[in-house]
């Protein structure tokens, strides 16, 4: 059985049911992992929807995305930290952005660093000594 419908891979960027963290149905988990809102804040709204003039338009909202939305997958996340990457993409694309950027420049920092230690005459100085302690 295919894990995923319709032969769609999962997706990071879409709305999934959180039933391992759900209380009902997932749908707050769910839309409390899509957002990067902390989950009881989704339901306390959602209580409060409940209760006000509009609950018929939350009940039925909800009752949909239960019916409508996908389940998350299991292996839509490889590692905890891969989850955190995904989530900082949905809920603030610029900072990550700006944070792949200033990875990449660290790195491209350290093998700058790495290179010029390596083509150093200090370096091959101490080479060759190496080489000869073990002749």
């Amino acid at each position: 059985m295919n894990a995923h419908p319709h032969n769609e891979p999962p997706r990071y960027n879409k709305i999934y049911l959180d039933k391992k963290n759900g209380k009902v149905c997932g749908v707050c988990a769910g839309i409390a992992d899509y957002t990067g809102i902390d989950a009881t804040i989704i339901r306390i709204v959602t209580i409060l929807g409940l209760i006000s003039p509009a609950s018929g338009v939350v009940v039925i909202a909800y009752c949909l995305m239960c019916w409508l939305v996908d389940p998350k997958p299991k292996d839509l996340f490889e590692s905890q930290k891969e989850d955190e990457f995904w989530k900082g993409v949905r809920t603030q694309p610029k900072n990550t952005i700006r944070d792949v950027r200033h990875k990449f420049r660290e790195i491209e920092r350290r093998l700058r660093a790495a290179e010029a230690r390596v083509t150093s005459k200090e370096y091959r100085l101490h080479k060759e000594f190496e080489d000869l302690e073990k002749k």
